[in-house]
């Protein structure tokens, strides 16, 4: 089997081998190229030590040189070149407690995790499989290489990556593999909180996002994120809903754009239904208050999980906001508008959308009619360039000391309720009308 190497990728193989090593281009890249995918990075493994690495090229960077990786730079591009290795005895789920190198490939190919990141290649010698990464990748199939339960008791991670893998490429996972990640499950919490987020982000990102599914059913998100397992519990006895609020949440994530912040909205966005349902006399649940309450509960999630606080900010928002259905009125959408922010708009339209597809048919076109009404008001104002913020009005502060206003609360103050004027006329957003306005405000502060 042919694969094409990048121009860069064959010269460090070749210098290398110029010189008496074995290296050879090895796993995701390998894979992603036999998929038809373009490889995010190309990897490097050789039977050279790092000392050895270095004196062959100009300008390299010891990324992990005690784990035998070193980085080399071509022309401002990174290629991480690592030695073969056999990890020794790992102690915490996570980090072997030692690396010895090794002159086998087949030893460094051993420890990988899966079959399909475990091929690796160059151009004399072809590809090298000695686990059937090949067959395994055209069968669809995510398999640990050797004893699922050593590779993941070695790395506890590796469970939520294959379920990641499995989302990304669409494939499921095998038999033997999905049976020790069951049993090995409550192993996840040995992981940190920042490689959990980093796979469950790519997860979430993929084109398969309701394979997250998979997580729950194997028992890791009752470890990493038990409240998903308490939507999955919760039934919605309601005429607007045919799901589950967990199997809502995945007809939700297959509904809206692959963004980080979308995706992430869409799993948490009814979060606190667990805890806000109540059940009237006709049998029929409701879920009062629950995008309020699913705001604080997300916000607590992602800081668990250490999202960065512009991510975990943008997402509790747009919690917040995705049940704000203003009347269809031009002054009422302004007001909605001010009210959620200028900056979740237009994503919140995709939210509210994704949200009311993964619901029951009942009132959907009545639904989606408003939708569309919603969002044609939206794009009016914003042609017309009306004001939504206090930075947008025609008169500043410093206008107002101008006019004789103290500085102080009072600038702040009478801001707002320009603001307010405005949102009902924005065609007064002049400073001489809003001149007008202060002086009719009959403020004793000037």
């Amino acid at each position: 089997m042919k694969i094409v190497l990048p121009e860069k990728v064959t010269y460090i193989i070749d210098t290398l081998t110029q010189h008496g090593f074995e290296a050879y281009a090895v796993g995701g890249c390998v894979r992603d190229t036999m998929l038809g995918r373009i490889p995010m990075d190309w990897d490097i493994t050789t039977s050279a030590k790092p000392e050895q690495v270095k004196e062959l090229f100009r300008h390299t960077i010891d990324t992990g040189i005690q784990h035998g990786t070193v980085t080399v730079m071509l022309e401002h591009e990174g290629f991480e070149v690592t030695t073969y290795r056999i990890d020794g005895e790992y102690e915490d789920a996570r980090h072997p407690k030692e690396v010895q190198f090794t002159s086998n490939l087949l030893e460094d190919l051993k420890r990988r995790d899966f079959t399909i990141n475990a091929m690796a290649y160059n151009d004399k010698d072809g590809l090298v499989d000695a686990f059937d990464g090949v067959g395994d990748l055209e069968r669809g199939v995510i398999r640990c290489v050797g004893a699922a339960v050593e590779r993941f008791t070695e790395d506890a991670l590796r469970m939520l990556r294959a379920v990641r893998f499995g989302a990304q490429l669409g494939f499921s996972i095998e038999d033997e593999t999905r049976e020790a990640i069951v049993s090995l499950a409550p192993n996840i919490a040995k992981v940190s909180a920042e490689r959990i987020q980093i796979e469950m982000v790519k997860l979430l990102t993929s084109g398969h996002p309701e394979l997250l599914r998979t997580a729950y059913e194997t028992g890791l998100t009752a470890v990493f994120l038990p409240e998903f397992d308490e939507m999955m519990k919760t039934p919605q006895n309601n005429p607007h809903h045919c799901y589950s609020v967990g199997e809502h949440t995945l007809h939700a994530l297959m509904e809206i754009q692959p963004d980080k912040v979308a995706r992430i909205t869409m799993l948490l966005h009814d979060v606190a239904k667990p805890m806000c349902r109540t059940t009237d006399e006709h049998g029929v649940d409701h879920f009062y208050g629950h995008p309020q309450e699913g705001s604080l509960v997300a916000r607590k999630i992602l800081r668990r999980l250490k999202f960065d606080n512009d991510t975990t900010d943008r997402v509790c928002r747009l919690i917040l906001c995705h049940d704000d259905n203003p009347p269809l009125q031009e002054r009422a959408v302004r007001r909605a508008i001010y009210r959620n922010g200028v900056d979740q708009y237009p994503l919140l339209f995709a939210v509210k959308r994704a949200d009311m597809l993964a619901q029951s048919a009942y009132r959907r076109e009545e639904k989606a009619e408003y939708l569309k009404e919603y969002e044609e008001i939206y794009e009016q104002i914003m042609a017309k360039k009306q004001c939504l913020s206090i930075k947008e009005l025609a008169v500043t502060g410093t206008d107002l000391i101008e006019e004789g206003m103290q500085p102080g609360k009072a600038i702040g103050e009478t801001l707002k309720q320009l603001l307010e004027y405005v949102l009902e006329h924005p065609e007064d957003n002049t400073k001489e009308k809003l001149m007008e306005q202060v002086h009719n405000i009959a403020s004793p502060h000037i």
